[in-house]
């Protein structure tokens, strides 16, 4: 498995992956564009790829605007290798190499990624509209985080 920065070139794979999970579906797979992809890996903040033999298994999008991690998704297939943690890894370091500014997401209700984001370190923040709980991670709680681990 490689990991590296996202190219425009990537978008179809990086879409099939987006439209392949099971949780936090998008209610409508045109609602998240080749183009919003693309703002948002070139203009508004960066993109990383898992892929192996050419095919994309994981990928994760951090918005430097908004300061939110906008996706992070491994394809059901290749979920459990440990993909999500590295891209992770991956962004929040380059995220804080930018800024200090506490970033946030938004993720389902009971689903996995709730525990996921639990797991590295992130804390609760309410919610995000009805169906999705906020969770924000500051500057020295992920400098904390990295020192212990």
């Amino acid at each position: 498995m490689t990991y590296r920065e996202a190219l425009i070139s990537d978008i179809k794979n990086i879409q099939i992956v987006r439209n392949a999970v099971k949780e936090n579906m998008l209610s409508d797979p045109a609602l998240v564009t080749d183009a919003d992809c693309e703002e948002f890996m070139t203009i508004r903040g960066k993109g990383w790829v898992c892929e192996s033999s050419g095919e994309v298994l994981g990928f994760s999008i951090i918005d430097l605007e908004e300061h939110n991690v906008w996706a992070l998704f491994v394809h059901p297939d290749d979920e459990g290798k440990g993909i999500g943690k590295k891209l992770h890894q991956l962004m929040m370091d380059w995220y804080f190499k930018q800024t200090e500014h506490t970033i946030w997401l938004g993720t389902g209700f009971n689903t996995r990624a709730v525990e996921f984001y639990r797991r590295q370190g992130w804390k609760e923040a309410g919610t995000h509209g009805s169906k999705e709980i906020k969770f924000e991670m500051s500057f020295d709680n992920y400098k904390l985080i990295n020192q212990l681990s």
